[in-house]
């Protein structure tokens, strides 16, 4: 079969970067290409390009074997080219409909002027929708009302009404609840039965070998292969991204589990956290697990004080404590590390040296003036601890690789040598390799004494980096399993089930 788009020999280069060099790819009508490499493997300027966002400087781009130029993401789609990105880009105040139409809506002329046919409009949004297996979407609700889920069937649907040929979907499922993700894979294979290409970006492999038929991939910048997924496997993927072998994603070292370090007592915070008692110990990776709306990242907020606890007993090294406050909270030696960390764990517009400083200023200050050469050793330092790979303490954040940004997130908080670490979803979003060295830098913290709180969706991240896993649905504890007896099985059966057949739901264990 001929392929719709073919990119040959495509280089970019950028001040100080050479984002692409000579990098093939193509896609046939009714694939599923999957393009997976590491942060900063020029994934991101490759779709760009494809877009007409960026224009290569050196190359030649093809659409049904003829050669084409875009100028701008105008042209590209004008050729049947769509994008969703991580970030949707979506207008909130306006309809279901007016955002699928956005910028060609059904109108007539009248006199001079055009006129938007709303009826025609809103008709043909409800057919579009229908086409995708999707009727439970009013077409004249905001779409700042609706779920993250159903946001994305809008951003499909808007590239349907373009009669998009090839759909590019950029880490489509990082922020999607595990039914909006089946729903989601319902969709890409009825798009692939009607012929659309579709180049399908995301770090989960196990996504790639559900849904790909060929997959590319990318590092630093060049092309290294493309296979068919049936020929391929996991671990030769890993390897060809990172360019070594990763013999264990999950470096989990014996710990010496020692004293409790936090325990909570019937804490309750509504409507997320009713009634929840637990303790995490120095020394040990305790694993909080729960379908998304199950609690935990509630849980860890009233923790650290974000949205403070309405009842129930905090106790710190043995001490009842009040956590009003973040940094009351940071003064009794807990640190959270946010699952966003975009938006709550870093300020991206700062450099490296900024962030990374942020939670000890106090202690840099001398006199009320920052001591800029303390504040650039411990950037220094921390970019050497966790291998970031920045050009200097003076790098814009904003310029990382989402995990360079996610190792600068905890360096901030391992500067104010906590006893506990919230750590909420710490490798969400980022490449298999900065996974493995997130997932080191946890181990040997807790050798070091420190006890941590690890909150997951990845049930293997769960299971290969806990000593103890807990597990959380509706607000509440409902089951714990030691290291040696937890399975998937038993941890998603606790996760669903409304009532388990085990002995796992009495809690108190975790109170011993």
């Amino acid at each position: 079969m001929e392929p719709i788009l073919q990119l040959t020999n495509i280089s970019k280069r950028f001040p100080g970067v050479q984002a692409l060099d000579g990098v093939h790819f193509d896609i046939c009508p009714g694939e599923v290409h999957a393009l997976v490499g590491e942060n900063g493997a020029g994934k991101s300027t490759m779709i760009k390009i494809i877009s007409g966002v960026h224009r290569p400087d050196s190359g030649e781009i093809r659409i049904d074997g003829q050669p084409v130029e875009f100028n701008n993401p105008r042209e590209a789609t004008e050729r049947g080219i769509a994008t969703i990105y991580q970030e949707l880009s979506l207008y909130p105040e306006l309809t279901v409909a007016e955002n699928i139409f956005m910028g060609h809506a059904p109108s007539s002329q009248v006199g001079p002027f055009r006129k938007i046919n709303w009826g025609e409009m809103f008709d043909r949004a409800q057919e579009i929708l229908a086409s995708l297996n999707i009727h439970d979407m009013d077409v004249r609700r905001k779409v700042g009302s609706l779920s993250v889920g159903n946001r994305q069937r809008v951003e499909i649907a808007k590239a349907l009404s373009i009669n998009a040929r090839i759909l590019i979907m950029d880490e489509p499922t990082a922020s999607l609840t595990e039914a909006d993700v089946e729903r989601l894979f319902e969709i890409v294979r009825l798009l692939r039965e009607r012929g659309v290409g579709i180049i399908y970006i995301s770090h989960r492999l196990q996504e790639v070998f559900e849904l790909g038929d060929r997959v590319t991939v990318l590092r630093d910048g060049q092309y290294i292969d493309t296979k068919p997924v049936s020929e391929t496997t996991e671990d030769e993927l890993i390897s060809m991204m990172v360019g070594r072998t990763i013999d264990n994603l999950f470096p989990k070292l014996p710990s010496e589990v020692r004293e409790p370090v936090l325990e909570v007592r019937d804490l309750r915070r509504r409507p997320s956290v009713r009634g929840v008692s637990m303790q995490v110990r120095a020394g040990e990776i305790v694993g909080l697990a729960g379908l998304v709306g199950s609690g935990r990242s509630e849980l860890a907020q009233t923790i650290f004080g974000i949205t403070p606890a309405q009842s129930g007993e905090i106790f710190v090294n043995g001490q009842k404590v009040e956590i009003k406050t973040p940094a009351q909270a940071v003064k009794l030696g807990i640190a959270y590390v946010p699952e966003d960390r975009g938006t709550q764990g870093l300020i991206k517009e700062m450099t490296i040296r900024e962030n990374v400083s942020m939670a000890v200023l106090p202690e840099l200050a001398r006199g009320g003036f920052i001591d800029f050469a303390r504040e650039k050793t411990l950037a220094q330092e921390a970019i050497q601890q966790l291998n970031i790979r920045a050009t200097s303490v003076q790098q814009i954040v904003a310029k990382l690789s989402g995990g360079n940004q996610q190792k600068v997130v905890v360096s901030k908080w391992l500067a104010s040598k906590p006893r506990l670490l919230i750590m909420d979803e710490p490798t969400r979003g980022i490449d298999v390799g900065a996974k493995a060295e997130i997932h080191r830098l946890m181990s040997e913290l807790a050798v070091q004494g420190i006890a941590i709180l690890m909150i997951s969706s990845e049930l293997p991240e769960i299971l290969g980096m806990s000593d103890r896993i807990l597990v959380m649905r509706e607000g509440r504890l409902v089951a714990e399993f030691s290291r040696d007896e937890a399975t998937q099985e038993n941890i998603a059966a606790a996760m669903m089930s409304a009532q388990m057949e085990n002995n796992h739901l009495v809690m108190e264990r975790s109170a011993r």
